[in-house]
């Protein structure tokens, strides 16, 4: 079992009210943006159980779409979040979500650009804490707290062979592996958390192989837009 870090005992230095309904939320937001890898056009928020019983009350709705604009948990300009977005031309529209949602403090969020959609649901666990419980249809987990990546490929054999060893070659330390996939040589979905930093070009030399589509990073420590 992995050492409890002081993050997930004091929570996050943040913007209130809440660490699980602002912080919490504004990491879903950043990991939904870092997902999809650029600044989106059109946002599309479905909230679900508590989160879409009181969001307007404890502000989810700013703290989310401050995270989608790749603010910190701590930035002063959250609280602004919906007039910038307007301003950047970034379209946002909330949801009230209903049915089987696992967690009273969970959110969906699609993010569309010119190029590329990116859906994502994930929850505010507790404590700023959060976890990502769907991506792209993947059901795969992973919590945000180290770095993360995410890969899109073809499923084929010695796939997973090739990451690992790739990354033991940089001195990089597997802490989580988790796959999801579409059927036998269909495309599959491959979530590692690391314990290092991650060399951009490990990225690279990881997204030129051979049945790669896709490959994100996902780092809720690097700094935020300012």
């Amino acid at each position: 079992m992995r050492f409890k870090d002081v993050f997930s005992i004091i929570g996050p230095s943040m913007v209130g009210p809440s660490s699980s309904h602002t912080a919490g939320a504004a990491r879903l937001g950043r990991a939904a943006r870092q997902l999809l890898g650029e600044q989106p056009k059109r946002v599309d928020i479905t909230f679900y159980g508590s989160f879409a019983e009181t969001y307007k009350g404890h502000c989810t709705d700013l703290a989310i779409v401050g995270g989608i604009l790749d603010y910190e948990t701590d930035n002063p300009r959250m609280v602004t979040s919906l007039e910038d977005a307007e301003k950047l031309g970034i379209q946002v529209d909330f949801r009230m979500g209903h049915g089987h949602f696992g967690h009273p403090n969970t959110a969906a969020i699609t993010l569309y650009s010119d190029t590329d959609v990116t859906t994502m649901k994930g929850a505010s666990i507790g404590g700023g804490n959060i976890e990502v419980t769907n991506v792209n249809g993947f059901e795969v987990r992973f919590t945000g707290i180290y770095p993360t990546i995410v890969i899109l490929h073809q499923d084929y054999p010695g796939m997973l062979a090739n990451f690992t060893s790739m990354l033991q070659r940089a001195g990089v330390n597997i802490g989580h592996l988790a796959l999801d996939r579409k059927g036998r040589s269909a495309d599959a979905l491959t979530v590692i958390e690391v314990d290092n930093q991650m060399p951009e070009e490990l990225l690279q030399e990881i997204a030129q192989l051979e049945r790669v589509k896709k490959i994100h990073l996902v780092d809720l420590n690097k700094r935020g837009a300012q």
